[in-house]
């Protein structure tokens, strides 16, 4: 997280709740989560200001954003300050995971180029993401295999 030399109240909410979501944004909706990084007020909801819908899962304080696919639920474990430039870096433990189905394939892999996930590079680059195959497990004296077919399989 950038330093927390302004208001920075989605970090002040991780540490008051001791938890927070990861949603994976796509196309349909990257240009409203871009735009949740402004500067709100704290009584403002970021997703009220977007268009963006807040979803909660029983028992779990911190809302996911229901446009997303695949969502995870994080419990803080460690909030480490770097020094050198005065960021955090937060540990967290998966708490939960939700995505919809058809991005699973039968052996359990996640395709995250059929739900349309986005890559971010720097604060305001967005790019697709595109599966071009899945490897074998690597061994040392083993040729790498090539599995299915990566868009085959999927329930």
């Amino acid at each position: 997280l950038r330093p927390p030399v302004v208001p920075r109240h989605t970090y002040e909410n991780i540490l008051e709740t001791g938890v927070y979501t990861v949603n994976h944004i796509h196309e349909g909706i990257y240009e409203q989560a871009h735009q949740t990084s402004a500067r709100f007020e704290r009584e403002e909801s970021e997703f009220d200001e977007n268009g963006l819908t807040p979803s909660f899962i029983d028992g779990f304080a911190a809302p996911f954003v229901a446009e997303s696919k695949i969502r995870f639920g994080m419990r803080l474990m460690r909030d480490v300050a770097i020094e050198e430039n005065g960021t955090r870096f937060l540990i967290g433990k998966v708490d939960w995971i939700d995505m919809e189905d058809e991005l699973i394939a039968n052996d359990g892999y996640l395709n995250i180029a059929k739900a349309g996930s986005l890559a971010i590079s720097g604060l305001d680059g967005y790019h697709r993401s595109e599966m071009i195959g899945r490897l074998s497990y690597a061994k040392k004296d083993e040729p790498l295999q090539r599995l299915e077919d990566p868009m085959k399989g999927f329930k």
